[in-house]
This record gives structure tokens, C-alpha cells and sequence, in this order.
């Protein structure tokens, strides 16, 4: 179990007793502190937990693969520092990867704190390479049943460590938003299944670092969706990628002026739509200084494929969102 933590307040305080109140199963707890001063040290607010200090913030993914090294479990649960997990949500994980040894991820019923609204049960994706959480903002009855979903929210989520090491882990140059998608993805192109898993409950405090609509969160999700094409889609879909954000940028437009979605909630909280151009345009400059690396890790994804383009593309058309519906929400 590993939750990597920046502010180390205290909701990492109650993220980490809610592991404590866990039944049906033993769990080791690694926080891992990206504060750079030891703030989970002077706060004192992971008890019982063991603690990884880095000297500066390494990343949501490097922070995970950090526990993942320092664990030897079959299982690795990843849960963010503003999650609270309920009593059973580790043993329903466990469980149904136990009788599933072809699946290799498990998505959590993610609750918004406080509500009777889900935050995420799995995740879907666009055609441009965008991510998004199923089912948020609607009723946990909508989900009532265990299936196969695409892939997991890394904010409340199990893998298996065999799959892990197959597949080499996050992708540290992510280093916030859309490592999860990747990794997913990177797990379905080597055969692995995903579930969700309904029973598995966490209450979740959105965006509570980052922000719901921050520049650091707006740059980073574009540049990472933008990786993630490069890394994991078909030559076909990769080509059509840049042609389906185009069509969510102008429902962008349309919804900013109509007070709604995504771009309208970045201006609510004082950054205009130049900030906005900006920030994409720096996306797409840091894709053309990393695509060597993307190239290469491109070729090793292909080389260790279990499924061919055809079928990836059809699982992901199965687990789609609309440009549309991306900018609405």
C-alpha cells in the first residue's frame, strides 16, 4: 500500500487510520514524502506507517514506483493522501484479483467526499488521448456490479505485482496526471484484464493538491494525454488524435462562453483564455523535446503486445467519452 503525499496534512492523518481500520487482510503502509522537508516526519501524520522522505517532489508516479521497491507483497494498493478507504476496500480488491489471474489492475467505487456521488468507477478515454473518470458525478447505484472496466483511477486502486514488473512500473517523466491512464493502458496492450470492483469504497477529496482547475493541473493533463497517444495508440488513431482535440477545443470555446465545463471553471479562478493557449502550446512543445524517448518506449510496448492495434482499438471504442462530453464536464 503506498500513498505518496506533498502537504502531509491532516487528511493524510485520516487517509492513513482508515488503512488502520482495514479488515480481512494484512497490510503494509509506505507514505512516501515528496515534501522535500520531511513534513510527514514533523507532522507527525502518518502513524504506524513506514516513510520514504525525497528530497524534492519526484512525482505521483516515481513516488508509487519508490514503494513498489521497497515492497515485497504480491499486491500493490495505491491510494491518494486526501482518500479515505472504507473498512473493506482492501479485502474486496485482493479478492477479486485472486480469482481473476488474468486480470492484472482493479478500479475502486471512488466516492466524492461527503456525497453520495461517485468520483470515479474506472476511467474511460477520448479519442485524443484524454482520460476521463466514469461515472463521475452520478449516483454508486448506476455501478452496482462487479465487471471489467478499462482501467483504474491511480487515486484508489490494486495491481498485481507480476504485471507491474512485466510492464516496468509508472512512467516517472509523468510526474502528476494521467501516469495511471499509461500504465493502464501499457497493462491492456500486454494482455491484462481490469475490474471493477463496487464493494472496494473510498471517499476521495477531488483535486485536493492541485486544484479542480489549476494551471499546473491544465498543462500537465495536456501534455501527459499527449504522451499517452504517443506511447500507446495505433498509428490510425494517433493520426486522427490531433483532429478530435481540435473538436474538444472548440466545445471548450463554446462551453467557456456559456459558463460551463472545464475551461469555464480555469477562468473562474482568474486565468484567461491566453493563459489557457498557452499552457496547450507548451504541451505540444514538450511532446516534439521527448519524442525520442516516446519513440523508443513506443517500440518496446509493441514488443511485448499480447493483443494487436485492431483490438485495442475496439476495447478502447468499448470504454470511450466524446470530445464533447470531456469539454461539458
Amino acid at each position: 500500500m503506498v500513498i505518496p503525499t506533498l502537504s502531509a496534512d491532516a487528511r493524510l492523518r485520516e487517509c492513513v487510520e482508515s488503512l488502520g481500520r482495514q479488515t480481512g487482510c494484512h497490510l503494509e503502509v509506505i507514505v512516501v514524502d515528496n515534501s522535500g522537508t520531511g513534513l510527514v516526519r514533523r507532522n507527525g501524520n502518518a502513524p504506524g506507517a513506514r516513510v520514504i522522505e525525497n528530497a524534492r517532489n519526484v512525482g505521483f508516479g516515481a513516488a508509487i514506483n519508490q514503494g513498489f521497491r521497497a515492497s515485497t507483497a504480491p499486491f500493490l494498493a495505491t491510494l491518494n493522501d486526501d482518500a479515505i478507504a472504507h473498512p473493506g476496500w482492501i479485502a474486496a480488491l485482493v479478492a477479486a484479483l485472486q480469482v481473476r489471474p488474468d486480470a492484472g489492475m482493479c478500479a475502486s467505487q471512488v466516492r466524492l467526499f461527503g456525497e453520495h456521488l461517485l468520483d470515479s468507477a474506472g476511467m474511460l478515454m477520448a479519442a485524443d488521448g484524454s482520460s476521463k473518470q466514469r461515472g463521475q458525478g452520478r449516483p454508486p447505484e448506476d455501478f452496482p456490479v462487479a465487471e471489467e472496466a478499462l482501467l483504474p483511477s491511480g487515486s484508489a486502486a490494486l495491481y498485481r505485482r507480476a504485471m507491474l514488473e512485466q510492464i516496468g512500473g509508472f512512467d516517472d517523466d509523468f510526474f502528476l496526471y494521467c501516469e495511471d491512464t499509461d500504465l493502464g493502458l501499457r497493462a491492456r496492450w500486454a494482455g491484462w484484464k481490469c475490474l471493477y470492483v463496487p464493494a472496494a469504497v473510498v471517499e476521495h477529496h477531488y483535486s485536493h493538491s492541485a486544484g479542480a482547475a489549476s494551471p499546473l493541473k491544465a498543462y500537465y493533463v495536456e501534455r501527459n494525454r499527449l504522451f499517452v497517444v504517443a506511447k500507446n495508440f495505433p498509428a490510425r488513431m494517433a493520426a486522427a488524435a490531433p483532429f478530435v482535440s481540435l473538436v474538444r477545443y472548440l466545445w471548450h470555446l463554446r462551453y467557456l462562453v456559456a459558463g460551463r465545463g472545464s475551461a469555464a471553471r480555469f477562468r473562474a479562478e482568474g486565468h484567461a483564455g491566453p493563459r489557457m493557449a498557452w499552457l496547450v502550446a507548451r504541451a505540444h512543445l514538450a511532446l516534439l523535446a521527448h519524442a525520442g524517448r516516446l519513440r523508443r518506449q513506443r517500440r518496446e510496448i509493441r514488443a511485448r503486445a499480447r493483443i494487436t492495434p485492431l483490438v485495442f482499438e475496439r476495447l478502447l471504442r468499448s470504454h470511450a467519452i466524446s470530445a464533447r462530453r470531456l469539454a461539458e464536464l
